[in-house]
């Protein structure tokens, strides 16, 4: 037992340590073009047989070894793999384009090990989470999967509404080179924030292209391929798209997310696959952002529970009901059978004179304007973001303070307000420039006046977009999942605005291409308080 593991225990309160680790670390396992993956073996020091565990990553084996030695002192053997180009694996890392072939190599590996016994899981969160998509239709028969903060498809992750999630990647090389590179001083940029404030500066960079140099230094094999290939290209993201691979003999899953976490939406579009297609999926959200401790460290009590039900046959840790999402506000877990757990009460509220937002008035027939100049972007705050420092609910006092952030404030509520879904934002517009970004977000206002972001959306607005008579845009804007109780002496607050960089890349309103354009213009935008409301999905949760 090692002092991280003892503290995976306590923390997650796991059940009793059953056996001690044998470890064997730098397995060399060769895959089908000859290119070696560095391969580690945590194994269960009592005679089997033992269900595994396979986790394939792109992070570093040692960062994961607490959590296989947990798996593996109850009762399971454990194997983790650096995925290629990373961590002493060879071969150069081309992100998501590999891990279908190297995980079908390292699956016949692993059926071939005198240690395994026919039952397999796999799990892990983010990247790890892909990993097991790529392979989930050729897992034996008794499997199971914990899929944690991912995706099936990373299309719209990477492209977000037709813009580039630029914060997401600029964050992301860093702790991929940094971790390959500089694997200490790394992780001391993640707590210091470091790696966000480099995002800052790199986020500045024109061309976007030339980014990467800013942010790692060094120009990034795929971040440059991405924006020669990936733009506009359907056939580059085919083999790519691990959707398909969700059928009726998808073993079963659990998944984990949070109400921060930018892949929420994807996540929860793979979860309602799988229940239209008949199976009965766990799903637990938390009011969590993609690295909070709890997704990092693998959800381990709710991951092992659920491994020992479907690879052990012991299902006494699992709870009664599939569904259990953590409602903000109230600050409670709740249970349900289904997500949404039912039809919701939809409850629309309007723009109007003032800054007014109101559910029963009859919508003005003004508007309020801005200008959003891309050489001065409105920024981001807080959300759902890639981040370390700085992601999730947060003071918006500063963002809407700014002239270029409209704001459409309601009255005091008199009871409890709850939201459990996805808000959606009806917003006529019009600009004098045909390109242009919107950007939603409703936040709670408090006793205390201060304002924090519970959901938000963004939609890309190009001259193909259709367009009223008069010129003006008639949009629909879906707010990224939420579940969230307004309380009673709070009140709704929705912010309409053009940007939140560098979480998306700003928008020059020039129409030229995302990777080369260096020329900025200013746009005046106007947002008509007739047509433009916003919808919450209620709930009586009793």
């Amino acid at each position: 037992m090692s002092l991280s593991s003892l503290y995976l225990a306590w923390v997650e309160d796991l059940p009793p340590r059953l056996h001690a680790v044998r470890k064997r670390r730098g397995i060399a396992l060769a895959m089908d073009d000859g290119v070696v993956l560095k391969t580690d073996h945590y194994a269960p020091a009592a005679e089997g047989p033992h269900p595994t565990i396979l986790m394939r990553l792109p992070y570093g084996r040692r960062g994961f070894g607490p959590i296989a030695e947990a798996y593996a002192e109850r009762g399971f053997n454990v194997v983790i793999q650096a995925c290629r180009g990373t961590d002493s694996s060879g071969g150069q890392f081309d992100p998501f384009a590999n891990e279908r072939a190297d995980g079908l190599r390292t699956l016949d590996w692993i059926r071939a090990q005198p240690w395994f016994d026919g039952r397999i899981g796999l799990t892990g969160p983010s990247y790890l989470g892909y990993a097991q998509w790529a392979i989930c239709d050729a897992l034996p028969p008794i499997a199971a999967l914990a899929v944690k903060v991912t995706t099936a498809d990373f299309r719209p992750v990477v492209f977000p509404s037709g813009a580039f999630h630029l914060n997401l990647w600029l964050s992301w090389v860093q702790v991929i080179e940094g971790l390959r590179k500089r694997p200490l001083s790394t992780a001391a940029r993640m707590f210091s924030g470091d790696i966000e404030r480099r995002t800052e500066q790199a986020a500045t960079a024109l061309p976007v292209i030339e980014a990467d140099r800013m942010a790692v230094g060094h120009e990034v094999g795929f971040w440059r391929h991405w924006f020669e290939h990936a733009i506009g290209n359907d056939a580059f993201w085919t083999g790519l798209d691990h959707r398909h691979r969700l059928n009726r003999q998808t073993p079963p899953v659990h998944f984990i997310s949070g109400w921060y976490d930018f892949m929420l939406d994807p996540l929860l579009a793979d979860y309602r696959r799988l229940v239209e297609l008949g199976h009965r999926p766990f799903l637990t959200i938390g009011t969590w952002f993609h690295v909070a401790e709890e997704l990092q460290r693998d959800n381990l009590r709710e991951t092992l529970n659920w491994m020992r039900a479907h690879l052990m046959g012991d299902r006494s840790g699992l709870r009664s009901h599939p569904v259990r999402l953590h409602i903000s506000g109230l600050e409670e877990w709740h249970e349900f059978d289904l997500y949404p757990p039912g039809p919701p009460a939809p409850r629309s509220w309007a723009i109007g004179t003032g800054g007014k937002l109101s559910e029963r008035e009859a919508a003005s027939a003004g508007s309020d304007r801005y200008r959003y100049d891309p050489a001065d972007p409105t920024p981001n705050l807080g959300g759902a973001i890639f981040a370390f420092t700085g992601a999730g609910a947060v003071d918006n006092t500063p963002l809407e303070a700014r002239a270029d952030v409209l704001t459409y404030t309601g009255p005091v509520l008199t009871g409890d307000l709850t939201i459990i879904g996805q808000c959606t934002a009806a917003l006529h517009a019009r600009a004098s420039l045909p390109h242009v970004d919107f950007f939603v977000r409703l936040c709670d206002v408090g006793p205390d006046g201060i304002s924090r972001n519970i959901c938000d959306g963004f939609i890309r607005v190009t001259p193909q977009t259709p367009t009223e008579p008069d010129g003006s845009w008639r949009l629909a804007i879906p707010l990224h999942a939420t579940a969230h109780c307004f309380r009673p002496g709070h009140r709704l607050r929705l912010q309409i605005s053009s940007g939140a960089h560098p979480r998306y890349a700003r928008n020059p309103g020039t129409g030229e291409p995302l990777a080369t354009a260096v020329r900025m213009e200013a746009n005046a935008v106007e947002i008509l308080h007739a047509g433009t409301a916003i919808t919450l999905p209620t709930y009586d949760i009793g």
